[in-house]
């Protein structure tokens, strides 16, 4: 799964990478580097609006319209890219509602003798991430309305596997138009759900603070010595 992400990049490279057009998330108040994006927080994905791309803000853990409780967006921040077409969940954004998640790098815990080690996972040329993502607009019985997202998930790939079993669906730079084109059919880009190949990341050992999502700030990506 992916439960916690960075995303440090200014917007000006946001911008550069993903083709930003409209106005964006950046002039938002909300907006600064962010070393431990956790669910429930606030944070920046590119998504087609009025037939162009726009950086927008929205929550992370995606609440689905048909629902009447909200709080199920806490246990819905990852969709498995292997049923996201079925699920009820995610099938209607799967359709029409797709979005990528912008990351700098992401965190997973291995399971060591003296307890769970964090590591960080970027990829080797420090390029953005481009996770692939859905979103939703939920809008409550007094009229009061959330944004939210989540990110795909693939199994891993034999790199991968040494610090778990799962991993963000990661898009190349020629498949983010399709992937963002309301008008391209879901089942033509299943396809795209499949691990990063194996020589594209690296990870290394961060301090357990990462743990605690307070924790927002540059020393939790810094190599433990």
């Amino acid at each position: 799964m992916c439960g916690r992400y960075v995303l440090k990049s200014t917007p000006q490279r946001l911008r550069e990478q993903f083709g930003i057009a409209g106005p964006d998330a950046a002039h938002s108040e909300e907006w600064r580097p962010r070393y431990n994006i956790a669910p429930s927080q606030v944070a920046p994905v590119v998504r087609m609006r009025e037939g162009q791309r726009h950086l927008d803000l929205l929550r992370w853990g995606l609440v689905p319209s048909w629902t009447k409780d909200p709080t199920i967006g806490n246990r819905l921040i990852n969709a498995r890219s292997e049923t996201v077409a079925e699920k009820p969940a995610f099938r209607a954004a799967f359709k029409t509602r797709r979005c990528i998640v912008p990351a700098d790098g992401f965190f997973e815990w291995q399971q060591q003798p003296s307890g769970k080690q964090p590591f960080y996972i970027h990829r080797k040329d420090d390029a953005l991430l481009a996770m692939a993502g859905l979103w939703e607009h939920w809008t409550s019985p007094d009229g009061d309305s959330v944004q939210t997202f989540t990110i795909l998930t693939t199994e891993a790939n034999v790199w991968m596997r040494t610090l778990h079993d799962r991993m963000p669906v990661m898009l190349g730079a020629e498949q983010v138009a399709p992937w963002l084109d309301p008008g391209r059919k879901a089942e033509d880009l299943r396809g795209m759900l499949r691990p990063l190949g194996d020589g594209e990341l690296e990870a290394y050992p961060v301090a357990k603070a990462v743990g605690n999502v307070r924790n927002d700030r540059p020393e939790v990506v810094e190599k433990l010595r």
